[in-house]
């Protein structure tokens, strides 16, 4: 069974610092979700009983509705993955071109506003839950562990895109927000951890229902923010602070693993099937359910329509949408040669070629990991898609901890055991002596289209060499300069500058 998070509605969200914070009832807006399944109580009134919390954690968990959206713009068409030079003003070329004018980029706004937006939510939730209003310790523990594994998950974003970050652990006025500056990437570091760590003892392991956060969800979380702290500084102020936490992402991939809770699916192409969702192998995902029957927005995703082009959808969907043939998000030459001919998840991720509506044949290449032609899953429109998204899957903790064994110089075969477990299921053969580079190539082609390559590159030290070499190699239109360290963080995007002159500096680079 999956939980059916409440329908929401839309409205214009003006990019104001921590804009979240002028919200005084939780109302509409066009580009983003309503963070509350309630239209008009406020939020003095409202929090009354168990429901009514029930329903506000139901709230932080629609603020994720754009999650994979930003996941796949601002890490997958970011890297290696995808090559989208463009020819058009879409806003994803400038990311894929590596852009210094990215200040007015409307991802950037995204990215910042709708991470704090989902940061107010939980920390409403927080502020306002008492022994008073939720009198069961056991069902009030869990709603504080929902909220905090959510505020730990935008922060950890915020670090991972931005870097230093203006911390908020409670609901504040919006002159008290104008005075809070960006805090070090170690604060923000503190924060998440414990968030995460309190989460960890507040959360249940499972729930009849799958869908909402666990105890292995923050443990998942936990240990991939402890293999990004440890990462090289690069000399900016980001994601990395070489700060040698592998053994404590060792231990809590352990718990995981040895709780046999989870499993790999034997089938890749399972993993993403619809109808399959929160199978085996999903440890935490953001849930998604198509309501084709009504094309009731904001329970659906638009995520496929993301990957697939337009000329696809013309002859294959029963309405518009799709990539624009000015700025194609193609997976990129280097994706596509990485795979082994017998390597299954090339044909689960990507569609080499189609017949257009001309009755011709297409051969730019698109993801379709999350797209299906089944016609009980096409959804009424494009935005509404009824896949999940996964944040945390089985095959990513086998792998990060045979990433933090490496990192710690642990046994060879124990790595190359990891490995070849994913290997295997893919139908390639086995692996020895695996190193670094070895892992992130499987990586690469276990989660390509999931939104976790550019971090990846990021957290290994690897972004660098890496992009670089691949830009000399792919970058055929010419677009693309020299890949340095500033890139390795995005701008704040510019109306937040002008909020209050000097609040913040802009990262270097931009």
């Amino acid at each position: 069974m999956k939980i059916r998070f409440s329908t929401l509605k839309k409205g214009n969200m003006k990019h104001i610092i921590i804009i979240i914070l002028f919200i005084v009832t939780w109302t509409a807006c066009e580009d983003q979700l309503d963070q509350a399944p309630i239209s008009s109580p406020s939020a003095a009134n409202f929090y009354r009983d168990t429901e009514d919390f029930e329903q506000a954690v139901t709230g932080i968990y629609n603020s994720l509705n754009d999650y994979s959206n930003l996941q796949f713009y601002l890490s997958e068409v970011r890297s290696d993955n995808v090559y989208s030079p463009g020819t058009g003003v879409r806003e994803w070329n400038p990311v894929n071109n590596f852009d210094n004018t990215l200040s007015t980029n409307s991802l950037m706004a995204s990215a910042w506003d709708g991470s704090y937006r989902g940061i107010f939510l939980a920390n409403t939730v927080l502020d306002k839950i008492n022994p008073d209003v939720v009198p069961d310790e056991t069902i009030r523990n869990r709603m504080i562990g929902e909220a905090k594994f959510i505020r730990a998950l935008y922060y950890f974003d915020l670090v991972r895109y931005f870097g230093k970050a203006p911390l908020y652990e409670t609901v504040i006025s919006p002159s008290s927000a104008l005075e809070v500056p960006r805090a070090e990437v170690s604060e923000v570091y503190n924060l998440i951890i414990n968030d995460l760590e309190d989460a960890i003892q507040k959360l249940p392991a499972s729930y009849a229902a799958s869908g909402k956060a666990t105890s292995m969800a923050a443990r998942g979380l936990l240990a991939r923010v402890y293999m990004t702290k440890s990462g090289p500084t690069y000399s900016i102020d980001g994601p990395g602070l070489e700060s040698g936490e592998y053994n404590q992402a060792l231990t809590l991939l352990d718990e995981i693993i040895n709780s046999n809770a989870f499993g790999l699916e034997d089938d890749y192409t399972d993993i993403f099937a619809y109808g399959n969702e929160n199978n085996d192998e999903i440890i935490f995902a953001v849930q998604a359910i198509n309501d084709g029957a009504t094309g009731d927005r904001g329970i659906g995703t638009i995520l496929p329509t993301l990957m697939y082009h337009e000329s696809f959808a013309k002859i294959n969907l029963p309405f518009a949408g799709g990539v624009p043939g000015d700025s194609p998000i193609n997976p990129s030459d280097d994706l596509l040669d990485s795979y082994e001919e017998e390597d299954s998840r090339d044909e689960t991720t990507v569609l080499m070629s189609y017949v257009d509506e001309n009755g011709n044949t297409n051969v730019n290449p698109q993801f379709v990991k999350f797209l299906s032609l089944d016609p009980q899953f096409i959804p009424a429109d494009r935005f509404n898609w009824g896949i999940d998204f996964p944040v945390i899957r089985y095959t990513d903790i086998v792998l990060m901890k045979a990433e933090a064994l490496i990192q710690t110089g642990g046994d060879q075969s124990e790595i190359d055991r990891l490995v070849n477990s994913i290997r295997e299921r893919a139908g390639v053969p086995p692996v020895t002596n695996v190193n670094l580079d070895i892992l992130l190539e499987e990586r690469r082609k276990e989660f390509a289209a999931e939104g976790l390559r550019w971090h990846d590159l990021v957290r290994t030290g690897q972004v660098l060499e890496v992009m670089n070499a691949w830009k000399n190699k792919d970058d055929t239109s010419d677009k693309i300069p020299g890949i340095e360290a500033n890139d390795i963080i995005y701008p704040i995007h510019q109306s937040q500058l002008e909020v209050k002159e000097g609040l913040y500096n802009q990262n270097p680079g931009y």
